[in-house]
This record gives C-alpha cells, sequence and structure tokens, in this order.
C-alpha cells in the first residue's frame, strides 16, 4: 500500500479524522462552516493522496486535482479553484492565489494535538518524509532562526513544534489575503492542468 494511500486511510490525511480539524479550524478563522460545499471541499480535498508514492515529491504534490476536479464538476469553476489551491505550492506553481480552504487547512495541522499527529504519521510512514522536506523547504522560507533549529531536530515532537510555530507564523501572515512571498518552490516539471480541465 503506497503512503498517499496509508495517510488518507489512517495517517495525517485520514478521511475519518482530518476534515473535522479543518471545519474547526474554518469555524475558528471564518464562521461555521452551514455551506454543504465547504464540507465537500473538506473530504475532498486531499483524497487525490490515494496511490501516491511519496507525499512532497513531483507525485504528492498532484493529490490537489482529484478533489478539484471532483469540486468543479459538482460546482463549477470557483469551487474547483478553492480546492485546487489549498495547497500553497501549487497555487503559486500555477499562478494562483491560494485560497481560504489552504488557511483552514494549515490551521488544522496546529490545532491537531501532537499525540494524535505522531502516532499517525508514524503508522502512514509519512513522518520520515516530511521532517526530510519539511527543514529542507523551510531553510529558504522565512523561518525564524529558533524554528530552523527546531526543525533540524530528528526528535519528531520537537520538529513539529518547529513546524508548527512556522505555520502559525505563515496563517497569521496570510489570514487576509497577503500575497504569499514565503512558499519557495523547488525545480519540477509544471503541474497537470487542472485549471483547464473544466474549460
Amino acid at each position: 500500500m503506497n503512503v498517499g494511500t496509508k495517510s488518507v486511510l489512517f495517517g495525517v490525511h485520514c478521511i475519518l479524522i482530518h476534515p473535522f480539524f479543518v471545519a474547526f479550524a474554518w469555524w475558528k478563522m471564518f464562521a461555521f462552516p452551514w455551506d454543504v460545499r465547504l464540507w465537500l471541499a473538506f473530504f475532498l480535498h486531499d483524497i487525490g493522496y490515494l496511490g501516491k508514492r511519496d507525499m512532497d515529491g513531483n507525485e504528492g504534490e498532484q493529490h490537489v486535482v482529484l478533489g478539484g476536479r471532483v469540486m468543479g464538476w459538482l460546482f463549477g469553476r470557483d469551487w474547483r479553484d478553492f480546492t485546487l489551491c489549498h495547497s500553497r505550492h501549487w497555487a503559486k506553481r500555477v499562478g494562483k492565489p491560494y485560497s481560504k480552504l489552504c488557511l483552514a487547512d494549515k490551521l488544522a495541522f496546529i490545532v491537531t494535538p501532537t499525540w494524535l499527529y505522531l502516532p499517525m504519521a508514524r503508522m502512514s510512514g509519512e513522518l520520515h518524509e516530511y521532517m526530510r522536506v519539511a527543514s529542507s523547504r523551510q531553510v529558504c522560507g522565512n523561518v525564524t532562526n529558533s524554528e530552523l533549529s527546531l526543525l533540524k531536530s530528528r526528535d519528531p515532537g520537537v520538529w513539529l513544534e518547529g513546524i508548527k510555530l512556522y505555520t502559525r507564523r505563515w496563517v497569521e501572515q496570510h489570514r487576509y489575503g497577503v500575497r504569499d512571498h514565503w512558499t519557495v518552490l523547488r525545480p519540477q516539471p509544471k503541474p497537470e492542468n487542472a485549471f483547464e480541465a473544466q474549460g
């Protein structure tokens, strides 16, 4: 079973847990999510990790496409873009602004308790990749020295504290739609153009 599938079934993107943290984060940041389309986006935005062999590599970054296409097919272009651009890296790569779903998704990560996050990340096999990729990505991404020292730790709890501090600062800085200058892209092939899939 690929790591992406494990993530959706019982890892940090678990379909039975993660969407509720996203909903809670949306409530904290914006308002209670009464719109059923929001709930569908909460449940579908990470469904594209199914079958992916990595989480933050070339394959994993394409995870936004499936949920975006489903939301676009059901509700149109705006909801497609809303779902696709929950990834700040994807949004930056295709030249679109990150969506409010991105903000809620990041806050959901922050409010997920360590005692829950770390066991899920270990069981799915995601933790090692996240620790390796996150620390190298953040080096160029407006990270503070104290955060960087935490991110370089081999202790998962210490590393998680660092990435949550960084992510909280990103959310606070960008919650009102400020242009994202923090996100640093690594060279890779242009992503599949899901924006053209709806015509």
